[in-house]
């Protein structure tokens, strides 16, 4: 799909559509013809060529998350799950309740490997199998029925599995007690930063986690628009090829497959890529510099759907410069990063509520919104959501009303921009370090 996007005199001046043509197939490595990538000419209705599916693997946390002696909470879909290392230093994904008297385990405690209530005391812990946690043992439950009564109860479980510090889960909506029930039918290997076109061990990275107060499919769309950076984020990106005052023209092409879409956009002038991004549903998109082998940077972002109005989104910014340690710690790289994605994020947050307002009341609808040719990536997004929504209902597995208890939503906001205190703190943080390097020269100075 070849379209024209020009950015001129502080606003978007000019949206051209693109014309219509024929879809040719690419170059594949694969063998699966279902999993050829096809170039995207703009047919006349656009297509649900994406695998339907909301469920299968979420990056839902970073490993740095996960503490050794205390469980990690959060939500998927309005499910509460917990996640913590075994004795066998295999990390478990259980079901936020007690088998006991259906308490929760958040408060409680990891000790030797044994996840602990903390209502009552019960322990319960793996049986010593890598892949397996069918039986639980309540230790600190007297009753001269005991072992009766120890045989018939269980944790419910998701698949947890930790790759590149990311720690994934595959969810459908059904825990069960033995994760050999589980049929995978989306192999994880599909996640591995080797798939993405570039080599993780060239880059280091820095990462946020953010939270917001609005419909989590609302958080994809934005993210999957290039072109609101140019407009939101121009004073924010220290980029100087994005920003309002820049004109700039591209040409647009994107590739469908059935595991992704990717949108690629060329500078007209014959300057190579600008930029690339690519959609793995459920919930990950990738963003490239410029081609993904040559890319300077590449920015990764998980979206976690935890419940009505609230999603988390894991950012991972790699990088090919500044990779000395040393060096990023002297000049506060990571702070100065992280003050730098808080308000990327928070620039988007109103827009994102009042998209998602908007659409609740019903006000987003085919006569009032219209997409034009350079939405067409957020065209095929939308319809392969409908459809997956359709096919899946997720938020129907376990639905919410206005007399459901509010505890999980109202602890689950733990990261800017929902909660600034993190952001509050890194600002903090930030000014004071900088002053401590002015002082120092300065001490220096008065001394000698």
């Amino acid at each position: 799909m070849q379209g024209k996007i020009v950015m001129k005199d502080d606003r978007l001046a000019q949206f051209n559509k693109v014309s219509i043509g024929k879809e040719t197939s690419l170059n594949s490595n694969t063998s699966d013809r279902n999993n050829k990538l096809t170039i995207d000419n703009n047919p006349k209705e656009p297509s649900n060529q994406l695998k339907k599916g909301l469920l299968g693997w979420y990056a839902v946390c970073s490993k740095s998350e996960i503490k050794k002696d205390e469980p990690y909470s959060f939500t998927m879909y309005n499910e509460p799950l917990i996640i913590y290392i075994d004795k066998n230093q295999n990390l478990r994904c259980v079901k936020d309740l007690c088998p006991h008297r259906g308490a929760s385990f958040i408060g409680g405690e990891v000790k030797e490997g044994n996840l602990i209530c903390p209502y009552h005391g019960a322990q319960f812990g793996s049986n010593g199998e890598c892949t397996n946690l069918s039986r639980i043992t309540c230790n600190h439950i007297v009753d001269d029925n005991y072992n009766n009564y120890a045989s018939k109860i269980h944790l419910y479980q998701y698949v947890c599995k930790e790759i590149s510090d990311y720690i994934y889960i595959y969810y459908t909506g059904k825990a069960k007690t033995n994760l050999n029930d589980f049929e995978i039918k989306d192999p994880l290997e599909r996640r591995f930063p080797d798939k993405y076109g570039f080599n993780i061990e060239d880059y280091a990275y820095e990462e946020v986690i953010v939270d917001f107060k609005c419909d989590w499919a609302r958080i994809i769309e934005n993210h999957l628009d290039i072109l609101h950076l140019f407009w939101v984020h121009g004073d924010t990106i220290p980029d100087n090829d994005v920003n309002r005052k820049v004109i700039t023209s591209f040409n647009q092409q994107i590739k469908r497959g059935k595991d992704e879409i990717e949108s690629i956009y060329k500078y007209k002038d014959k300057r190579g890529e600008f930029i690339r991004i690519k959609f793995l549903p459920p919930g990950r998109i990738i963003i490239y510099k410029g081609e993904p082998e040559k890319s300077r940077y590449i920015q990764i972002l998980d979206h976690i759907p935890l419940s009505n109005n609230q999603a988390r989104v894991i950012v991972r910014h790699y990088r090919k410069f500044m990779k000395n340690k040393l060096l990023t710690n002297i000049f506060l790289f990571k702070k100065l990063q992280h003050r730098v994605f808080y308000k990327v994020f928070a620039e988007d947050y109103m827009i994102l509520r009042t998209q998602t307002y908007n659409n609740q009341m019903g006000f987003i609808e085919k006569d009032n919104v219209k997409l034009l040719g350079e939405d067409k990536m957020v065209q095929y997004y939308w319809d392969w959501f409908k459809s997956s929504n359709i096919e899946d209902k997720p938020w129907e597995l376990y639905p919410t009303d206005s007399d459901t208890n509010t505890v999980h939503q109202d602890i689950a906001m733990k990261y800017p921009p929902a909660n600034n205190k993190l952001q509050k703190q890194n600002s903090k943080s930030l000014a004071i370090n900088i002053a401590l390097r002015l002082l120092v020269p300065i001490g220096i100075i008065l001394i000698l």
